[in-house]
């Protein structure tokens, strides 16, 4: 039995040790916005934050996990009130098809926790293993500064 905080609830999660983060997300508690991409951590898709740093949840044990926080993005917001990253990703229609965006969102998360005003090369060195396929980077790019600003003004306040 592993014992952990998922997007700030304690779980007990009983799973063979080897099991990746990803399918205990997606299978065993049933938090299918994590999505599989690769399964060989190249493409981002799957990025949570576990303590409050972005991984690769497809190459994560659960096993490595035990008393550890995992946030995912249900853990960030919600349709009526979307955490400031969220709703920067909406008001600059950043998603195409969508499908990289949970991971995109979490890189985000943890690049702004780190570089909380980041230039455009922070942002293109720390998003460079998260891929989109439909090619949204200047979008990503745009949303992130939007969501550093947003969060800058939640600070001052």
């Amino acid at each position: 039995m592993i014992r952990l905080k998922v997007n700030g609830t304690p779980r007990t999660v009983t799973a063979p040790a080897d099991m990746p983060l990803l399918w205990v997300l997606r299978d065993v508690l049933r938090l299918t916005g994590t999505k599989y991409g690769c399964g060989i951590g190249h493409c981002g898709a799957c990025t949570v934050l576990i303590d409050g740093a972005r991984a690769n949840a497809c190459l994560t044990t659960i096993g490595s996990l035990d008393g550890a926080e995992v946030t995912t993005i249900e853990g960030l917001g919600t349709p009526a009130a979307p955490h400031p990253v969220q709703a920067a990703w909406i008001d600059h229609q950043v998603a195409q098809c969508g499908y990289c965006q949970s991971g995109q969102i979490m890189a985000a998360m943890d690049l702004l926790a780190q570089r909380p005003d980041p230039t455009d090369q922070d942002i293109a060195d720390f998003m460079w293993g998260n891929i989109c396929r439909c090619g949204t980077y200047p979008r990503i790019r745009t949303a992130i500064r939007d969501a550093a600003a947003r969060l800058r003004a939640e600070t001052a306040e």
